[in-house]
């Protein structure tokens, strides 16, 4: 169990060990050609540390000993859409889900209990084995979530794919790109183009802009699909939105643009709730987020929408709501569209107020991103170089000792749809920079989304951390080495 992360619902140790070797094939059920993508996947991650060249080959069942086998035959219903049973013997290792999505959460699985190296990009000694082991495995949560801030600074599709890759190492399944606030739009629209061509051209401080084409927003699904992680865009408003006010002065109430923005503050901003352009603008924009996204989920935002009246407020999130709605999707938005009538579809976003037991209360679902536990934008401590402290200091073990059934009075494990980690970009410019506040505190999050809630316990798990330095290492992440953690 050592070094696994999120720990698994059941893992029971047998005796012996399987040898990975350069005879040792990766063999999945024929004929479906999202399981021979997993092989190959799994193919991929293994061929640069150990030299060999292990292929991926079609079997109708069990193949000889020494090999890897992916099945969905006679997956356990009980284990749902992302569950895997993982059988390690020296004979062979064997993987079965009900589907695909679990297959590939057993592969990191599989890439864990390897020796840390096996992530290195370049070929390293080994040996390469793995203890035998049944693991028995299915996620606590629905939704688990992080948070990717690309509107205070831009980050483009390769740092973005990235950012999923480490994702999908600790099994989340949800990537919230925050496409747009004061100062930036990173999202091009057709209908609205100048909304990323001014609006998108610059950044906190001045730094440089950018933006995300549509072309490339739909390759960035993509390849979260290919490793079963949801795209959710968010569209800020009615707040944080000077962006799109200095784009296009008739979304200003009093029709003229103001100048961009490059600072942090918030709750000045507001569309013009009473213009039909605003709203046209929101159908325009959702309408073609929504043809490339192929997630259920719009996100809104609606958070600090201080320069708009209650009663604005609450006849904009409902209109808005129903043009998501209109596009067949569900309306997600940070805690205070509660303050509107929601759809039961619907899901708001906690992150620091009681809020989201007001959305239970009118049937709303919701995730839990408390400001104190889960943003990871916030100091490790005083002396940390990035991030920022509104929400006070959060450490690795802040970050890893709450619950999500019990964080909230009023909302209970069932009214819960999971957990997200967010990271707001004011103080990051580089993936480096995303990768030190992220990291390990990610891990953290990912195990609370994850894991049962009986036997979490953070004296166990930050033994298992400390086995992810040589892995975080391996895997190019530039992780924060807390002193609360003795880091192999």
């Amino acid at each position: 169990m050592v070094g696994l992360i999120p720990k698994p619902a059941s893992a029971v140790v047998a005796e012996g060990q399987f040898r990975l070797t350069a005879e040792t094939d990766i063999y999945v059920e024929p004929g479906t050609e999202e399981l021979i993508q997993i092989g190959e996947y799994l193919a991929a991650r293994l061929n640069p540390a150990t030299g060999f060249a292990l292929e991926v080959v079609p079997a109708d069942g069990p193949p000889a000993p020494g090999n890897i086998y992916l099945t969905t035959q006679d997956g356990e219903p009980a284990l749902g859409e992302e569950g895997y049973l993982l059988m390690v013997r020296s004979e062979r290792v064997s993987v079965v889900a009900q589907q695909p999505a679990g297959l590939f959460r057993a592969v990191q699985t599989l890439r864990q209990l390897l020796p840390a190296a096996i992530e290195s990009a370049t070929v390293q000694p080994g040996p390469w084995v793995i203890p035998a082991i049944t693991i028995r495995d299915r996620p606590r949560f629905e939704w688990r979530g992080g948070m990717l801030d690309v509107a205070r600074h831009f980050f483009g599709v390769e740092d973005i794919q990235r950012f999923i890759d480490r994702l999908a190492y600790y099994k989340l399944n949800r990537l919230h790109l925050h496409l747009t606030d004061d100062q930036g739009w990173r999202i091009m629209s057709e209908s609205w183009p100048r909304l990323a061509l001014h609006g998108g051209s610059t950044a906190v401080g001045g730094d440089p802009g950018g933006y995300l084409s549509l072309q490339d927003y739909a390759e960035i699904v993509a390849y979260a699909q290919r490793r079963y992680v949801v795209v959710v865009p968010e569209i800020d408003m009615p707040g944080h939105t000077n962006a799109a006010l200095a784009s296009y002065p008739e979304l200003n109430c009093d029709g003229v643009a103001p100048p961009l923005y490059t600072g942090i503050e918030v709750g000045f901003s507001s569309l013009c709730v009473e213009r039909e352009a605003t709203y046209r603008l929101v159908d325009d924009v959702v309408r073609e987020l929504a043809a490339l996204t192929p997630g259920e989920y719009i996100h809104i935002g609606g958070d600090e929408a201080k320069a708009t009246s209650e009663a604005d407020y609450r006849h904009f999130i409902e209109r808005v709501q129903g043009i998501v709605h209109s596009h067949d999707k569900r309306m997600v938005g940070w805690e205070e569209i509660a303050q509107a009538d929601l759809l039961p579809t619907s899901v708001a976003q906690h992150w620091h107020s009681d809020l989201a037991a007001t959305a239970v209360k009118r049937g709303a679902k919701v995730i839990l991103s408390p400001a104190s536990r889960a943003y990871l934008d916030m100091q490790y401590d005083p002396s940390t170089p990035l991030g920022l402290h509104w929400a006070g200091f959060v450490e690795v073990r802040d970050s890893y000792e709450w619950d999500p059934a019990t964080q909230l009075a009023g909302v209970a494990e069932q009214d819960v749809l999971g957990v997200e980690a967010a990271l707001w970009s004011e103080t990051l410019r580089t993936l480096a920079d995303v990768d030190y506040l992220a990291f390990p505190r990610l891990l953290g999050i990912a195990e609370i989304g994850w894991s049962p809630a009986a036997g979490r316990a953070w004296e166990e798990y930050r033994k298992r951390l400390a086995a992810h330095g040589p892995r975080l290492a391996a895997l190019g992440v530039n992780f924060y080495r807390s002193p609360q953690v003795e880091w192999e």
